[in-house]
């Protein structure tokens, strides 16, 4: 290599840490605009984000608001992003299932990153000057959350079912998560119109903005139709799932309904079962039976550390009807064939 080389090789790497593209230097200039500080700036980032991801980093933003809210976002160090990261971790609220603080210091860096990303595609700063990449995540420990033995699912069910002050509420909720898979969010947003009663099937709208048509018994079909007709869910845009007064449940109920559950079955109260846990346990039981594909397509999951062989073995939505045919032993429109013998 000639020494010209080396030095056009040089001059390459030092441009690059700096965040400047050889092309950049035969253009003129461009003025950049002046850098806001946080008080400025965080209510730009939080109306150009979804409402979701709003409430979400909103707790964090205001910790950044208060600690930093006169300076500019060109003056805080990685090393200041981490310390208020610590101190979001050492003051989180211990819950049950607290994980040393863990999740708050991953979701402050996820929220400071936020702010800089809007910051550096609105040309405020650099990429090279995006002091919250240089601020690692804390690493994720593994979940405690595991699929459920069937004498623990008909216990809850049992507790469920006998307790309460809305029985009907709450066993629908249940065999609801069960059946789908779903998340808590998919059970909230779910509207009289998302029901289709002809192919039983419901229409689901989780996290990160995705939707999917999930397949559903015909038993589970007619209750929550009838569950709609007697709690006046009858407009098509409005939430399904009601209280007897006819309002709509809230996250409240999921919450009431598990510390009660756990009052009756001490095991849900000492590992801290919830919704989720039987998201594990029905795409865990289709996996085991139905392999990996099918088990993807069931969850709704739309990427994968393993894309390519996700568009290899992509499952249809008449895989995943044969699916839960089989898990609820109920013959459904869409199944490839009868598949009876479910979950005992």
């Amino acid at each position: 290599m000639t020494s010209s080389q080396m030095e056009l090789d040089a001059a390459r790497l030092l441009l690059s840490k700096m965040g400047i593209a050889p092309a950049d230097l035969l253009t003129e200039p461009v003025e950049r605009p002046q850098v806001p500080t946080f008080t400025e700036y965080i209510p730009v980032v939080a109306r150009a984000v979804s409402a979701a991801t709003a409430r979400s980093y909103s707790s964090y933003w205001r910790r950044l608001e208060t600690a930093w809210g006169s300076r500019r976002l060109d003056e805080p160090s990685p090393s200041e992003i981490k310390h208020l990261a610590e101190e979001s971790r050492a003051q989180a609220v211990v819950r049950r299932n607290s994980r040393g603080g863990r999740n708050a210091a991953e979701n402050f860096i996820a929220a400071v990153r936020c702010i800089y990303r809007h910051a550096v595609a609105d040309r405020i700063l650099t990429e090279s000057e995006n002091p919250a990449l240089k601020v690692a995540k804390p690493r994720r420990l593994p979940s405690p959350r595991r699929a459920l033995a069937d004498h623990e699912l008909i216990e809850i069910n049992a507790a469920a079912a006998e307790t309460g002050d809305d029985p009907y509420l709450d066993t629908l909720l249940l065999r609801l998560h069960t059946e789908t898979a779903c998340r808590r969010g998919g059970a909230l947003g779910l509207r009289r119109r998302d029901l289709d009663e002809t192919q039983c099937l419901v229409y689901l709208r989780e996290k990160d903005g995705t939707s999917r048509f999930q397949p559903v018994s015909p038993t589970l079909m007619r209750l929550l139709v009838s569950h709609a007709d007697e709690r006046g869910a009858t407009h098509p845009d409005g939430p399904l799932l009601r209280y007897r007064t006819g309002e709509p449940i809230s996250k409240r109920r999921y919450d009431y309904l598990w510390e009660r559950i756990g009052r009756h079955v001490p095991s849900v109260h000492t590992q801290n079962i919830s919704t989720h846990w039987l998201r594990h346990t029905t795409l865990t039981w289709v996996e085991r039976r139905f392999g990996y594909g099918v088990a993807h397509a069931y969850a709704g999951h739309s990427d994968s550390a393993d894309s390519a062989t996700v568009t290899y073995v992509k499952a249809s939505l008449h895989d995943v009807a044969t699916a839960l045919a089989a898990l609820t032993g109920e013959p459904h429109p869409l199944a490839h064939k009868p598949a009876l013998g479910g979950v005992s």
